[in-house]
C-alpha cells in the first residue's frame, strides 16, 4: 500500500502551484514567464486546492490585458495510468474552471492570439469620473476611474470576465446578481499612451461593486460589496484611488445617508481605515485637543455630514486617530487611552452579564425565592479583553505607519 501510494504521489500538485495567470498585453507576453502571476488561493474551485491525476501540470488561464478576452488551457508531462488508480478518474481540470468562466472563452491559443488586435480599440464603457498620474520608479502611469451600467452589453460582457478574478483572490466570494439594478459598477484602467503612433490603449486594472440600499423614509445607503485590484497592479495605491472614486460619487448625492461595507476583509478593512482617517483629520472636530477628549456625536455628525461615513467606522476612525495623537510614553495618556477602547471592547460582556442576571433573577422568583444569585465573573475575561485590545492595536499601528508615512 505504502509502494502505491508513493507512486501516485508525482500525480498530486497544488491547484495554486499549477494555476497560472496572464493579463496578456502582446502576443510575446504567452510566452514571458515575468507576466505570470499566481492565485492567492484556489479553494472555491479545486476541493482542498489539490489536483489528482497529472505531473507537472500547468493551467494556464490568460485574459487580454483591456477587454479581458480570455483563454483556457493545461500542459502536462504525463497522465495517471489508471491501473494504478483501480479505475479513480483524473480530475477534471478544465471542467472544474470552465464553469466559472463567462461561456465565450477561447480554448486555442493561436485563435486568443488573434483576439489580441480588439484591444487596439478597446475603450472603457461608462462615464469617467477622475484619473490619477502615479509615479512608478520614475515613470509617470495614468488611471481613470468609470461608473458604468450593466444594461450596456459590452460592459456586462466585460464584467463577466472580470468577476472571475474574484475566486483566486477574495475568500468565500460570490457572483452578484448582474440582472438586479439596485448594483452600481465602478472600474479602473490604466490609460496607456503608445509611443509609435501617439494612439491610446487601455488596461483592467480593478473594480468595485456598491450596492444601493433603501433607507428611511427616503434615503439610500450604498453598501460597497467587493473591491479587487488586479494583482500585476497591486501595491501602487490604486485602492487608495479607487475607494475614493467610490466616495466621491456618493458624497455629492444628498439622498445618501451614509455608505457602509459588506463583510470587509482585513486589508479592506485597513485601506477603508486609511482613507477615512486621512479624511476625517481635516475636521475640527477631530482635531488633537478634542480626541483627548473622548468620543462625541459632533464627531459623528460630522464625519456623516461631509465624508458619509457611518456612526460605527467614525468611532473606529476616533480611536486610531486618537492613538496617533497619544505620547505611548505618557503612561496617563497610554492608561486613559487604553480605558476607553476596553470600555467600548467590554460592552457585549456587560450586556451578556446583565442578560443572565435578569435570567437568575426570573428562575428565582418562579421558584419562589428571594435575593439574586451570586453570577460568576469569567475567569478569563481579562486576558480575552486584554488580547482584543491588543489586536486592535496591531491593526491601527499599521493604519498609522502609513499615515505617518503620508504626513
Amino acid at each position: 500500500m505504502d509502494d502505491k501510494i508513493a507512486e501516485l504521489k508525482p500525480y498530486i500538485c497544488s491547484s495554486n502551484d499549477a494555476l497560472e495567470l496572464k493579463l496578456v498585453r502582446h502576443v510575446r507576453d504567452l510566452e514571458d514567464e515575468t507576466t505570470t502571476f499566481k492565485p492567492e488561493m484556489s479553494h472555491q474551485v479545486f476541493e482542498n486546492e489539490t489536483i489528482f491525476g497529472y505531473k507537472d501540470l500547468k493551467i494556464q488561464l490568460y485574459y487580454a490585458a483591456g477587454n479581458l478576452e480570455t483563454y483556457l488551457g493545461m500542459t502536462y508531462s504525463e497522465k495517471v495510468d489508471k491501473t494504478l488508480t483501480d479505475g479513480v478518474e483524473p480530475d477534471e481540470v478544465l471542467k472544474n474552471v470552465a464553469e466559472k468562466l463567462d461561456s465565450k472563452f477561447h480554448t486555442n491559443i493561436d485563435s486568443f492570439a488573434q483576439s489580441l488586435d480588439k484591444d487596439l480599440v478597446f475603450k472603457p464603457e461608462g462615464e469617467l469620473l477622475s484619473s490619477v498620474s502615479i509615479d512608478d520608479d520614475g515613470e509617470t502611469r495614468r488611471f481613470e476611474i468609470y461608473k458604468s451600467s450593466i444594461k450596456s452589453a459590452k460592459f456586462k460582457e466585460h464584467h463577466l470576465r472580470l468577476r472571475t478574478f474574484l475566486l483566486w483572490y477574495i475568500d468565500a466570494a460570490s457572483f452578484i446578481d448582474v440582472d438586479d439594478d439596485q448594483w452600481d459598477y465602478f472600474n479602473m484602467y490604466e490609460r496607456i499612451k503608445m509611443d509609435a503612433d501617439n494612439s491610446v490603449r487601455y488596461a483592467t486594472v480593478g473594480f468595485a461593486t456598491v450596492y444601493l440600499y433603501y433607507a428611511f423614509p427616503e434615503h439610500i445607503r450604498p453598501r460597497i460589496a467587493q473591491v479587487l485590484i488586479l494583482p500585476p497592479f497591486q501595491g501602487m495605491g490604486l485602492g487608495n484611488h479607487l475607494l475614493r472614486g467610490v466616495y466621491q460619487e456618493y458624497m455629492k448625492n444628498e439622498l445618501v445617508k451614509d455608505i457602509t461595507v459588506e463583510d470587509p476583509s482585513e486589508d479592506f478593512q485597513r485601506l477603508r481605515d486609511y482613507v477615512d482617517c486621512t479624511n476625517c483629520c481635516t475636521l475640527s472636530s477631530f482635531s488633537k485637543d478634542k480626541l483627548m477628549q473622548g468620543f462625541n456625536e459632533a464627531m459623528a455628525t460630522e464625519a456623516r455630514k461631509h465624508f458619509k461615513i457611518n456612526k460605527k467606522q467614525a468611532r473606529r476612525v476616533y480611536e486610531i486617530l486618537r492613538l496617533k495623537a497619544t505620547n505611548l510614553h505618557n503612561s496617563d495618556e497610554y492608561r486613559s487611552y487604553r480605558l476607553d477602547i476596553k470600555n467600548r471592547l467590554n460592552i457585549p460582556y456587560k450586556k451578556e452579564e446583565n442578560d443572565q442576571k435578569k435570567l437568575e433573577l426570573a428562575k428565582k422568583s418562579k421558584e419562589g425565592s428571594s435575593g439574586l444569585s451570586c453570577i460568576s465573573q469569567n475567569e478569563n475575561r481579562i486576558q480575552v479583553l486584554e488580547k482584543e485590545y491588543r489586536d486592535l492595536e496591531d491593526e491601527y499601528c499599521k493604519v498609522i505607519k502609513r499615515l505617518d508615512v503620508l504626513c
